[in-house]
């Protein structure tokens, strides 16, 4: 092994690791939102994002993105599984050892900041990747204009109607379950997960802590709000028959606009 390698995987080097590499996914998150939000713009915002986003560097872009997302993903999960198994291990010698000093579970105080969300982060971080996995197959390999999914701006631009898909999923009472106990659980990992990133690359001034452990939580958990309410306003805030139906309900029901129309373009 060599001396980099060496350094990368000791503690310290998979804590770093595990810090930048889950930032980096928080970033992504933040986008991702920002994106999905368009859902309450109507079919055309969104649609035109989605295709924007496809078409980006003729497809290339978003082929480099995904790429590196995954990498991001592998490395994140990697090196978190390997530091849970290591505190693993600690823990059983310290119970073997009759110390027990790892028995007790709950806040440890101090910059740890032990609890719940800390406790379970190995668990929630895999169903939260088993989440992703679904998620990717669920919407970006699954039907497509091929299908019938086909939308038609005002310029008569054909696209995916990324958009019908997203609405028409969301009015299954079982997949929004799912998706909000997901994402409830994502709330739960980043709660300790951006405090536990921030505190390892250096910003764990004890001065600092307790503001910045409680802006983590409040920021991880407001993501995740962010992400778990618009399947619940496009089950409970309009129904949607069919896929074409669906494509202007959202707008309809959150705007006020007529049934039919789409908001500043005359029917």
């Amino acid at each position: 092994m060599s001396k980099l390698t060496s350094r990368l995987w000791s503690s310290v080097g998979k804590k770093l690791i595990t810090g930048i590499t889950g930032l980096a996914l928080v970033g992504f998150l933040v986008a991702h939102l920002i994106g999905n939000l368009l859902i309450l713009a109507g079919a055309e915002a969104f649609n035109h994002y989605a295709k924007f986003l496809h078409d980006l560097g003729h497809g290339a872009a978003v082929i480099i993105a995904e790429i590196g997302l995954l990498a991001f993903f592998l490395f994140h999960a990697v090196t978190g599984i390997s530091i849970w198994l290591k505190k693993r291990k600690a823990a059983g010698e310290g119970a073997g050892s009759g110390s027990g000093r790892y028995a007790v579970a709950g806040h440890a105080g101090g910059p740890s900041r032990k609890g719940v969300s800390s406790q379970n982060m190995i668990w929630t971080g895999l169903i939260i990747l088993l989440f992703v996995v679904l998620h990717i197959v669920h919407f970006k390999f699954g039907p497509d204009a091929s299908d019938g999914y086909v939308f038609v701006d005002s310029m008569g631009v054909e696209m995916r109607d990324l958009h019908a898909l997203v609405i028409e999923e969301f009015q299954n009472p079982f997949i929004v379950g799912l998706y909000v106990i997901s994402m409830l659980l994502l709330g739960l990992h980043l709660r300790h997960g951006v405090w536990s990133a921030l505190q390892s690359l250096g910003f764990a001034n004890p001065k600092l802590t307790p503001v910045l452990y409680t802006a983590a939580g409040a920021f991880g958990l407001l993501l995740a709000f962010g992400f778990l309410v618009l399947p619940l306003i496009v089950l409970f805030a309009f129904d949607a028959p069919s896929a074409a139906a669906a494509s202007e309900a959202l707008p309809s029901a959150i705007l006020g606009t007529p049934p039919g129309t789409t908001p500043g373009v005359s029917p």
